[in-house]
Protein backbone atom coordinates (compact mmCIF):
# COMPACT_ATOMS: atom_id res chain seq x y z
CA UNK A 1 0.00 0.00 0.00
CA UNK A 2 1.41 3.38 -1.05
CA UNK A 3 0.87 5.35 2.15
CA UNK A 4 2.74 8.43 0.97
CA UNK A 5 0.76 8.63 -2.27
CA UNK A 6 -2.55 8.13 -0.53
CA UNK A 7 -1.86 10.78 2.08
CA UNK A 8 -0.58 13.32 -0.41
CA UNK A 9 -3.52 13.00 -2.75
CA UNK A 10 -5.93 13.20 0.16
CA UNK A 11 -4.39 16.17 1.99
CA UNK A 12 -6.88 18.63 0.59
CA UNK A 13 -9.98 16.84 1.76
CA UNK A 14 -8.80 15.84 5.23
CA UNK A 15 -7.86 19.32 6.44
CA UNK A 16 -9.65 20.85 9.43
CA UNK A 17 -12.63 22.94 8.45
CA UNK A 18 -13.13 26.53 9.45
CA UNK A 19 -16.26 28.42 10.42
CA UNK A 20 -19.26 28.44 8.13
CA UNK A 21 -20.90 31.46 6.55
CA UNK A 22 -24.64 31.99 6.50
CA UNK A 23 -26.37 32.24 3.13
CA UNK A 24 -30.01 32.27 2.20
CA UNK A 25 -31.35 30.30 -0.74
CA UNK A 26 -34.61 32.21 -0.75
CA UNK A 27 -35.29 32.97 -4.41
CA UNK A 28 -37.30 36.03 -3.47
CA UNK A 29 -34.19 37.81 -2.24
CA UNK A 30 -32.44 40.15 -4.70
CA UNK A 31 -29.02 39.05 -5.93
CA UNK A 32 -25.97 40.27 -4.05
CA UNK A 33 -24.25 43.23 -5.77
CA UNK A 34 -20.53 43.99 -5.84
CA UNK A 35 -18.97 47.12 -7.29
CA UNK A 36 -15.43 46.44 -8.47
CA UNK A 37 -13.78 49.75 -9.28
CA UNK A 38 -10.72 50.60 -7.17
CA UNK A 39 -7.58 50.12 -9.28
CA UNK A 40 -5.23 51.16 -6.49
CA UNK A 41 -6.13 48.37 -4.07
CA UNK A 42 -3.58 45.63 -3.60
CA UNK A 43 -4.18 41.92 -3.08
CA UNK A 44 -2.09 42.21 0.07
CA UNK A 45 -4.76 44.23 1.83
CA UNK A 46 -8.25 43.36 3.00
CA UNK A 47 -10.61 46.24 2.16
CA UNK A 48 -13.54 47.12 4.37
CA UNK A 49 -16.97 46.40 2.94
CA UNK A 50 -20.56 47.06 3.78
CA UNK A 51 -21.90 43.73 2.56
CA UNK A 52 -22.50 41.18 5.29
CA UNK A 53 -21.08 38.47 3.07
CA UNK A 54 -17.93 40.25 1.99
CA UNK A 55 -17.26 41.22 5.59
CA UNK A 56 -17.04 37.50 6.33
CA UNK A 57 -15.17 36.50 3.17
CA UNK A 58 -12.99 39.22 1.64
CA UNK A 59 -12.65 39.31 -2.11
CA UNK A 60 -8.97 40.08 -1.62
CA UNK A 61 -7.92 38.04 1.38
CA UNK A 62 -4.24 37.68 2.27
CA UNK A 63 -4.73 34.33 4.01
CA UNK A 64 -2.54 32.42 1.53
CA UNK A 65 0.22 35.00 1.17
CA UNK A 66 2.51 32.96 3.39
CA UNK A 67 2.62 30.20 0.74
CA UNK A 68 4.93 30.30 -2.28
CA UNK A 69 6.54 33.65 -1.31
CA UNK A 70 8.82 33.48 -4.36
CA UNK A 71 5.84 33.69 -6.73
CA UNK A 72 4.51 37.24 -7.26
CA UNK A 73 0.83 37.92 -6.77
CA UNK A 74 -1.27 38.44 -9.90
CA UNK A 75 -4.35 39.43 -7.94
CA UNK A 76 -5.30 43.09 -8.17
CA UNK A 77 -8.51 44.97 -8.69
CA UNK A 78 -8.46 45.92 -12.34
CA UNK A 79 -9.14 49.42 -13.74
CA UNK A 80 -12.35 48.06 -15.23
CA UNK A 81 -15.56 48.91 -13.41
CA UNK A 82 -17.93 46.00 -13.21
CA UNK A 83 -21.24 45.12 -11.66
CA UNK A 84 -21.14 41.56 -10.32
CA UNK A 85 -24.23 39.89 -8.94
CA UNK A 86 -25.00 36.33 -7.95
CA UNK A 87 -27.98 34.38 -6.72
CA UNK A 88 -28.35 30.79 -5.54
CA UNK A 89 -31.27 29.58 -7.65
CA UNK A 90 -31.58 26.03 -6.43
CA UNK A 91 -30.04 23.51 -4.07
CA UNK A 92 -30.18 19.73 -4.02
CA UNK A 93 -29.89 18.63 -0.42
CA UNK A 94 -27.83 15.55 0.39
CA UNK A 95 -29.60 12.28 0.90
CA UNK A 96 -29.38 10.39 4.16
CA UNK A 97 -26.12 8.67 3.25
CA UNK A 98 -24.42 12.00 2.42
CA UNK A 99 -22.50 10.64 -0.54
CA UNK A 100 -19.85 13.15 -1.67
CA UNK A 101 -20.32 14.76 -5.07
CA UNK A 102 -17.09 13.87 -6.87
CA UNK A 103 -17.77 15.18 -10.37
CA UNK A 104 -20.13 17.61 -12.13
CA UNK A 105 -20.26 17.95 -15.92
CA UNK A 106 -22.67 19.85 -18.18
CA UNK A 107 -23.52 18.28 -21.54
CA UNK A 108 -26.08 20.10 -23.67
CA UNK A 109 -29.08 20.67 -21.39
CA UNK A 110 -28.08 17.98 -18.91
CA UNK A 111 -26.07 18.03 -15.69
CA UNK A 112 -24.18 14.82 -14.87
CA UNK A 113 -23.45 14.47 -11.14
CA UNK A 114 -21.34 11.62 -9.79
CA UNK A 115 -21.91 10.66 -6.15
CA UNK A 116 -19.90 7.72 -4.89
CA UNK A 117 -20.58 4.87 -7.36
CA UNK A 118 -23.67 6.32 -9.03
CA UNK A 119 -24.15 8.95 -11.73
CA UNK A 120 -27.32 11.03 -11.67
CA UNK A 121 -28.49 13.00 -14.70
CA UNK A 122 -30.49 16.19 -14.10
CA UNK A 123 -32.16 18.75 -16.27
CA UNK A 124 -29.71 21.61 -15.79
CA UNK A 125 -32.45 24.24 -15.78
CA UNK A 126 -34.82 22.74 -13.21
CA UNK A 127 -32.43 20.22 -11.57
CA UNK A 128 -35.13 17.58 -11.92
CA UNK A 129 -33.77 14.00 -11.99
CA UNK A 130 -33.90 12.38 -15.44
CA UNK A 131 -31.86 9.20 -15.08
CA UNK A 132 -29.46 7.34 -12.78
CA UNK A 133 -26.90 4.78 -13.87
CA UNK A 134 -24.04 2.74 -12.43
CA UNK A 135 -26.16 2.70 -9.27
CA UNK A 136 -26.98 -1.02 -9.09
CA UNK A 137 -23.67 -2.34 -7.79
CA UNK A 138 -21.52 -0.39 -5.37
CA UNK A 139 -18.58 -2.72 -6.10
CA UNK A 140 -18.17 -0.99 -9.46
CA UNK A 141 -16.20 1.71 -7.67
CA UNK A 142 -16.58 5.37 -6.79
CA UNK A 143 -16.81 7.63 -9.86
CA UNK A 144 -13.91 10.10 -10.13
CA UNK A 145 -14.52 11.74 -13.51
CA UNK A 146 -17.03 11.87 -16.39
CA UNK A 147 -16.42 13.07 -19.93
CA UNK A 148 -17.87 12.78 -23.45
CA UNK A 149 -16.42 11.85 -26.83
CA UNK A 150 -17.60 10.36 -30.12
CA UNK A 151 -21.21 10.08 -28.90
CA UNK A 152 -20.19 8.08 -25.84
CA UNK A 153 -19.99 8.81 -22.10
CA UNK A 154 -16.79 7.79 -20.30
CA UNK A 155 -16.57 7.42 -16.51
CA UNK A 156 -13.41 6.87 -14.44
CA UNK A 157 -13.65 4.73 -11.31
CA UNK A 158 -11.97 3.86 -8.05
CA UNK A 159 -11.78 0.21 -9.13
CA UNK A 160 -9.10 1.03 -11.76
CA UNK A 161 -11.51 0.89 -14.71
CA UNK A 162 -12.98 3.26 -17.27
CA UNK A 163 -16.56 2.50 -18.27
CA UNK A 164 -18.21 3.44 -21.55
CA UNK A 165 -21.89 4.28 -21.73
CA UNK A 166 -24.44 5.19 -24.40
CA UNK A 167 -27.91 6.68 -24.21
CA UNK A 168 -30.61 4.37 -25.57
CA UNK A 169 -32.47 5.99 -28.46
CA UNK A 170 -35.72 4.38 -27.32
CA UNK A 171 -35.72 4.53 -23.52
CA UNK A 172 -33.30 7.49 -23.16
CA UNK A 173 -31.62 5.57 -20.34
CA UNK A 174 -27.85 5.14 -20.10
CA UNK A 175 -26.57 1.65 -20.86
CA UNK A 176 -23.13 0.17 -20.28
CA UNK A 177 -21.34 -0.54 -23.57
CA UNK A 178 -17.99 -1.86 -22.37
CA UNK A 179 -15.18 -1.41 -19.88
CA UNK A 180 -11.68 -0.19 -20.71
CA UNK A 181 -9.46 -1.91 -21.50
CA UNK A 182 -11.88 -3.88 -23.67
CA UNK A 183 -11.91 -7.68 -23.77
CA UNK A 184 -10.59 -7.62 -27.35
CA UNK A 185 -7.71 -5.36 -26.36
CA UNK A 186 -6.79 -7.65 -23.47
CA UNK A 187 -7.15 -10.80 -25.56
CA UNK A 188 -4.73 -9.75 -28.27
CA UNK A 189 -2.06 -8.76 -25.76
CA UNK A 190 -2.26 -11.25 -22.89
CA UNK A 191 -0.08 -13.98 -24.47
CA UNK A 192 3.12 -11.99 -24.98
CA UNK A 193 5.22 -11.48 -21.82
CA UNK A 194 6.49 -8.11 -23.12
CA UNK A 195 3.00 -6.67 -22.67
CA UNK A 196 3.19 -7.10 -18.88
CA UNK A 197 4.70 -4.57 -16.50
CA UNK A 198 5.47 -4.67 -12.77
CA UNK A 199 2.92 -2.64 -10.83
CA UNK A 200 4.07 -3.63 -7.36
CA UNK A 201 6.12 -6.35 -5.74
CA UNK A 202 5.26 -9.80 -7.12
CA UNK A 203 2.41 -8.40 -9.24
CA UNK A 204 2.30 -7.80 -12.98
CA UNK A 205 -0.45 -6.40 -15.19
CA UNK A 206 -0.94 -5.71 -18.86
CA UNK A 207 0.37 -2.23 -19.60
CA UNK A 208 -3.04 -1.23 -20.93
CA UNK A 209 -4.60 -1.62 -17.45
CA UNK A 210 -4.58 0.95 -14.68
CA UNK A 211 -3.36 -0.50 -11.38
CA UNK A 212 -5.07 2.00 -9.08
CA UNK A 213 -7.99 4.44 -9.03
CA UNK A 214 -8.49 6.37 -12.28
CA UNK A 215 -8.67 9.95 -11.06
CA UNK A 216 -9.16 12.05 -14.19
CA UNK A 217 -10.22 12.04 -17.83
CA UNK A 218 -9.64 14.60 -20.57
CA UNK A 219 -10.74 14.61 -24.21
CA UNK A 220 -9.34 16.22 -27.34
CA UNK A 221 -12.12 16.29 -29.91
CA UNK A 222 -9.67 17.36 -32.63
CA UNK A 223 -7.80 14.05 -32.59
CA UNK A 224 -10.44 11.81 -31.01
CA UNK A 225 -8.21 10.82 -28.11
CA UNK A 226 -9.03 10.29 -24.43
CA UNK A 227 -6.41 10.80 -21.71
CA UNK A 228 -6.69 9.07 -18.34
CA UNK A 229 -4.57 9.49 -15.20
CA UNK A 230 -4.41 7.40 -12.08
CA UNK A 231 -3.01 6.99 -8.61
CA UNK A 232 -0.78 4.35 -10.22
CA UNK A 233 1.33 7.36 -11.43
CA UNK A 234 0.54 6.76 -15.10
CA UNK A 235 -0.99 8.58 -18.06
CA UNK A 236 -2.78 6.42 -20.62
CA UNK A 237 -4.03 7.44 -24.05
CA UNK A 238 -7.06 5.83 -25.68
CA UNK A 239 -8.63 6.14 -29.13
CA UNK A 240 -12.34 6.91 -28.88
CA UNK A 241 -13.32 5.34 -32.20
CA UNK A 242 -12.26 1.75 -31.40
CA UNK A 243 -11.58 2.16 -27.62
CA UNK A 244 -8.03 0.86 -27.98
CA UNK A 245 -5.26 1.84 -25.58
CA UNK A 246 -2.47 3.43 -27.62
CA UNK A 247 0.07 4.50 -25.01
CA UNK A 248 0.92 4.15 -21.35
CA UNK A 249 3.37 6.59 -19.77
CA UNK A 250 4.90 6.46 -16.30
CA UNK A 251 4.17 10.13 -15.82
CA UNK A 252 5.07 10.95 -12.20
CA UNK A 253 6.76 9.74 -9.04
CA UNK A 254 3.50 9.84 -7.10
CA UNK A 255 -0.25 9.68 -7.64
CA UNK A 256 -1.60 11.69 -10.57
CA UNK A 257 -4.64 13.74 -9.57
CA UNK A 258 -5.48 15.89 -12.61
CA UNK A 259 -5.16 16.03 -16.40
CA UNK A 260 -5.90 18.71 -18.98
CA UNK A 261 -5.39 18.82 -22.76
CA UNK A 262 -5.20 21.85 -25.05
CA UNK A 263 -6.68 22.20 -28.52
CA UNK A 264 -3.25 21.52 -30.08
CA UNK A 265 -2.93 18.20 -28.23
CA UNK A 266 -0.52 19.29 -25.49
CA UNK A 267 -1.25 17.30 -22.32
CA UNK A 268 -0.75 18.52 -18.73
CA UNK A 269 -0.70 16.21 -15.72
CA UNK A 270 -0.72 17.30 -12.05
CA UNK A 271 0.49 15.04 -9.28
CA UNK A 272 0.88 14.52 -5.56
CA UNK A 273 4.63 14.82 -6.22
CA UNK A 274 3.98 18.62 -6.43
CA UNK A 275 4.85 18.72 -10.13
CA UNK A 276 3.02 19.47 -13.35
CA UNK A 277 4.37 17.70 -16.41
CA UNK A 278 3.82 18.69 -20.02
CA UNK A 279 3.51 16.06 -22.75
CA UNK A 280 3.39 16.40 -26.52
CA UNK A 281 3.63 14.18 -29.58
CA UNK A 282 6.16 15.55 -32.07
CA UNK A 283 5.25 15.59 -35.75
CA UNK A 284 5.61 12.18 -37.39
CA UNK A 285 6.29 10.53 -34.01
CA UNK A 286 4.18 7.69 -32.65
CA UNK A 287 4.47 8.45 -28.93
CA UNK A 288 4.14 11.36 -26.57
CA UNK A 289 7.32 12.72 -25.01
CA UNK A 290 7.98 14.81 -21.93
CA UNK A 291 8.32 18.47 -22.93
CA UNK A 292 8.72 20.14 -19.55
CA UNK A 293 8.31 19.73 -15.80
CA UNK A 294 6.71 22.70 -14.02
CA UNK A 295 7.88 22.96 -10.42
CA UNK A 296 6.56 25.77 -8.24
CA UNK A 297 3.92 24.18 -6.02
CA UNK A 298 5.06 22.97 -2.61
CA UNK A 299 2.26 20.42 -2.09
CA UNK A 300 0.03 18.05 -4.05
CA UNK A 301 -1.45 19.45 -7.26
CA UNK A 302 -5.20 18.77 -7.19
CA UNK A 303 -6.66 20.62 -10.19
CA UNK A 304 -5.73 21.93 -13.65
CA UNK A 305 -7.63 24.15 -16.09
CA UNK A 306 -6.78 25.76 -19.44
CA UNK A 307 -8.16 28.94 -20.96
CA UNK A 308 -10.06 28.71 -24.24
CA UNK A 309 -7.09 28.77 -26.61
CA UNK A 310 -4.74 26.80 -24.35
CA UNK A 311 -2.27 29.64 -23.92
CA UNK A 312 -2.78 29.90 -20.14
CA UNK A 313 -2.72 27.06 -17.61
CA UNK A 314 -4.14 27.37 -14.09
CA UNK A 315 -3.11 24.94 -11.35
CA UNK A 316 -4.49 24.54 -7.84
CA UNK A 317 -2.88 22.69 -4.95
CA UNK A 318 -2.96 22.00 -1.25
CA UNK A 319 -0.78 25.10 -0.73
CA UNK A 320 -3.94 27.23 -1.20
CA UNK A 321 -2.58 29.16 -4.19
CA UNK A 322 -3.69 29.10 -7.82
CA UNK A 323 -0.67 29.44 -10.09
CA UNK A 324 -0.99 31.06 -13.52
CA UNK A 325 1.28 29.69 -16.26
CA UNK A 326 1.63 31.29 -19.69
CA UNK A 327 3.16 29.92 -22.85
CA UNK A 328 6.52 31.33 -23.86
CA UNK A 329 6.80 32.41 -27.49
CA UNK A 330 10.09 30.57 -27.82
CA UNK A 331 9.02 27.34 -26.13
CA UNK A 332 6.36 24.66 -26.16
CA UNK A 333 5.79 24.81 -22.44
CA UNK A 334 4.54 27.20 -19.77
CA UNK A 335 6.31 29.51 -17.34
CA UNK A 336 4.74 30.75 -14.13
CA UNK A 337 3.68 34.40 -14.19
CA UNK A 338 2.12 34.68 -10.75
CA UNK A 339 -0.32 33.40 -8.16
CA UNK A 340 -3.96 34.06 -7.29
CA UNK A 341 -4.44 34.05 -3.54
CA UNK A 342 -7.49 34.29 -1.32
CA UNK A 343 -8.63 30.77 -0.51
CA UNK A 344 -7.54 29.78 3.00
CA UNK A 345 -7.60 26.00 2.40
CA UNK A 346 -6.62 23.62 -0.36
CA UNK A 347 -7.79 24.24 -3.94
CA UNK A 348 -9.84 21.19 -4.99
CA UNK A 349 -11.25 22.14 -8.41
CA UNK A 350 -10.72 24.67 -11.22
CA UNK A 351 -12.74 25.36 -14.37
CA UNK A 352 -12.51 28.00 -17.08
CA UNK A 353 -15.64 29.31 -18.80
CA UNK A 354 -15.45 32.10 -21.37
CA UNK A 355 -13.04 34.65 -19.78
CA UNK A 356 -13.76 33.62 -16.18
CA UNK A 357 -11.86 31.23 -13.92
CA UNK A 358 -13.78 29.51 -11.12
CA UNK A 359 -12.07 27.86 -8.16
CA UNK A 360 -13.54 25.61 -5.48
CA UNK A 361 -11.80 24.99 -2.17
CA UNK A 362 -11.80 23.03 1.06
CA UNK A 363 -12.64 26.40 2.68
CA UNK A 364 -16.23 25.80 1.39
CA UNK A 365 -16.25 28.74 -1.03
CA UNK A 366 -16.20 29.30 -4.79
CA UNK A 367 -14.20 32.25 -6.13
CA UNK A 368 -14.71 33.86 -9.53
CA UNK A 369 -11.67 35.44 -11.20
CA UNK A 370 -11.32 37.61 -14.29
CA UNK A 371 -8.22 38.88 -16.07
CA UNK A 372 -8.02 42.61 -16.69
CA UNK A 373 -6.38 44.53 -19.53
CA UNK A 374 -3.24 44.91 -17.41
CA UNK A 375 -2.76 41.15 -17.09
CA UNK A 376 -3.79 41.18 -13.42
CA UNK A 377 -6.69 39.13 -12.11
CA UNK A 378 -9.61 40.42 -10.05
CA UNK A 379 -11.55 38.23 -7.66
CA UNK A 380 -15.00 39.37 -8.73
CA UNK A 381 -17.06 37.42 -6.23
CA UNK A 382 -16.99 34.77 -3.52
CA UNK A 383 -19.91 32.33 -3.48
CA UNK A 384 -20.60 31.25 0.09
CA UNK A 385 -23.19 28.94 1.62
CA UNK A 386 -21.77 25.44 1.39
CA UNK A 387 -21.19 23.55 4.64
CA UNK A 388 -18.44 21.24 3.39
CA UNK A 389 -15.48 21.48 0.97
CA UNK A 390 -16.35 22.28 -2.65
CA UNK A 391 -15.03 19.28 -4.59
CA UNK A 392 -16.28 19.92 -8.12
CA UNK A 393 -17.62 22.70 -10.38
CA UNK A 394 -19.37 22.99 -13.73
CA UNK A 395 -20.46 26.14 -15.56
CA UNK A 396 -22.24 27.32 -18.72
CA UNK A 397 -22.06 30.79 -20.26
CA UNK A 398 -25.30 32.25 -21.64
CA UNK A 399 -24.23 34.67 -24.40
CA UNK A 400 -27.71 36.16 -24.79
CA UNK A 401 -27.93 37.38 -21.19
CA UNK A 402 -24.26 37.66 -20.16
CA UNK A 403 -25.03 35.25 -17.33
CA UNK A 404 -23.03 32.25 -16.11
CA UNK A 405 -24.85 29.28 -14.63
CA UNK A 406 -22.52 27.72 -12.04
CA UNK A 407 -23.01 24.32 -10.41
CA UNK A 408 -21.02 23.42 -7.29
CA UNK A 409 -20.85 20.05 -5.54
CA UNK A 410 -19.52 19.30 -2.07
CA UNK A 411 -18.27 16.43 0.04
CA UNK A 412 -21.55 16.24 1.97
CA UNK A 413 -23.52 15.56 -1.23
CA UNK A 414 -25.03 19.00 -1.80
CA UNK A 415 -25.33 20.57 -5.27
CA UNK A 416 -26.05 24.26 -5.66
CA UNK A 417 -26.98 26.14 -8.83
CA UNK A 418 -25.87 29.78 -9.00
CA UNK A 419 -26.65 32.55 -11.44
CA UNK A 420 -23.72 34.94 -11.83
CA UNK A 421 -23.93 38.14 -13.87
CA UNK A 422 -20.90 40.27 -14.79
CA UNK A 423 -21.55 43.53 -16.65
CA UNK A 424 -20.09 47.03 -17.03
CA UNK A 425 -21.41 49.76 -14.75
CA UNK A 426 -24.03 52.09 -16.18
CA UNK A 427 -21.64 55.07 -16.41
CA UNK A 428 -19.17 53.04 -18.45
CA UNK A 429 -21.93 51.93 -20.79
CA UNK A 430 -22.86 55.57 -21.26
CA UNK A 431 -19.24 56.43 -22.12
CA UNK A 432 -19.13 53.66 -24.72
CA UNK A 433 -22.29 54.99 -26.33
Amino acid sequence: MRVRSWLASRCATNSNLGSTFSFSNNQSQPPKQYHVSDPSSSSDSTPSTTSTETSSVSLHSNLSLQTLPSVPSLQKITPETLNVSYLCLNSLKPRQNHLPVTCLVVQDNLLYAASSHEINVYDRTSLSLIDSFNDKDSSLGSVKSVTFCDGKIFSAHQDCKIRVWKVSSTTKHHKLVTTLPTANDRLRRFVLPKNYVNVRRHKKLLWIKHADAVTGLAVNDNNGLIYSVSWDKSLKIWRASDLQCLESIQAHEDAVNAVAVSVDGTVYTGSADCRIRVWSKPLNEKRHVLVATLEKHKSAVNALALNNDGSVLFSGACDRSILVWEREDSANHMVVTGALRGHNKAILTLINVSDLLLSGSADRTVRIWKEGHDGKYACLSVLVGHRKPVKTLAAVWDDDNDVVSVFSGTLDGEIKKWQVSVSPCSQDIAKIK
